[in-house]
């Protein structure tokens, strides 16, 4: 397909984005060409390890194509949307169980549907151009494409102030918190790469240096409290206006389910499990919640200046993440078709 170009290369088999003028945005169909890539590669010995790249310098992969979901849900139709979602997710799950080794290159952006491809690699490498977020609560949705998860496993409480700021990580605070492993020197890349796909070991690629990460000295304890108005409370005093002027301008929903979220992936054991949960909020969130005003402002209209309009209380929160019955996640045995 013309966004992805998928093809085995040697020992590796290569997964790279193609759509650079579009900062490589993730589509239903590429989510589906990545999940079917790992599928035929499964059980084929030529391939000894999956290598996913993306053309372009500005962008690894700057998140999910959501602009066809919004048009869909405003026409009516809901169906478009849930099947993205699940599907994606499906294909998150695939990455992350994958028996052979995943190696992701992400440069640039890495936000949104771009962590739920390389985020869940085995081996993630970032170099200095990289800036990871997981931004969704600014459009009136949460972390998905298992960003609770990885968000849960953060140290600290960096998970909560990540998920509910959408705050961009450099490859110093993505590696501490969790979202990459080793920094590379960009330029070294394509050497590298070749390295994987003729020895089609994953031990080639370099350990890389230590980086700095300012997250490790920032004190964050205000995330600790129990709900959103009392983070923002204790933000208040602490004098933080400037983390108060991005949650402020976030959705109040958003940022209560992401809350729950985060911390109730703490205990979850597989990432099936926090995806499940994601996906009961994305299911509901173009008839629910308030992800259709916050697309309209930040993509469509592009005025900046949402209004949201959705709850933000326990009960909603509670209703939102509720089991959908006959629409829950149907999962295989992941563990096993990796």
């Amino acid at each position: 397909m013309d966004d992805l170009a998928i093809r085995k290369d040697r020992r590796a088999g290569r997964i790279t984005f193609t759509r650079p003028q579009a900062l490589n945005a993730l589509t239903h169909d590429m989510a589906l060409a990545i999940e079917a890539a790992l599928n035929a590669w499964r059980n084929d010995p030529e391939v000894r390890l999956v290598v996913i790249d993306a053309e372009g310098e500005r962008a690894f992969c700057a998140g999910g194509d959501i602009a066809a979901l919004w048009r869909a849900a405003k026409a009516g139709d809901h169906a478009v949307g849930r099947r993205f979602f699940a599907d994606e997710y499906r294909m998150n799950a695939a990455v992350a169980n994958y028996r052979k080794p995943v190696v992701a290159f992400m440069q640039g952006f890495v936000m949104g549907g771009g962590v739920g491809v390389g985020g869940n690699a085995r081996l993630r490498i970032v170099g200095d151009s990289t800036q990871i977020a997981m931004p969704e609560s600014g459009i009136g949705l949460i972390p998905d494409v298992g960003g609770t998860w990885l968000l849960s496993r953060a140290p600290g409480r960096i998970g909560e102030y990540l998920g509910l700021t959408g705050a961009r990580m450099g490859p110093g605070d993505a590696i501490h918190a969790g979202f990459a492993d080793r920094w590379l020197p960009e330029a070294d890349w394509p050497e590298i790469i070749d390295r994987l796909a003729e020895t089609g070991d994953a031990s080639v690629v370099p350990q890389g240096p230590g980086l700095d990460a300012p997250l490790e000295r920032r004190d964050l304890s205000a995330f600790g409290q129990a709900t959103v108005p009392e983070i923002m409370a204790a933000l208040e005093a602490a004098g933080d206006e400037e983390t108060l002027k991005v949650m402020r301008s976030n959705s109040p929903l958003s940022m209560a389910a992401t809350l729950k979220m985060v911390r109730a992936a703490r205990g979850d054991r597989r990432i099936e499990q926090s995806l499940s949960r994601e996906h009961r909020f994305t299911w509901r969130a173009t008839e629910e919640g308030d992800f259709m005003e916050g697309v309209r402002a930040q993509l469509i209209d592009k005025d900046r200046k949402p209004v949201w309009s959705a709850p933000a209380d326990r009960a909603k929160v509670e209703a939102m993440l509720a089991p959908l019955g006959a629409d829950e996640l149907p999962w295989d045995d992941t563990e096993g078709r990796g």
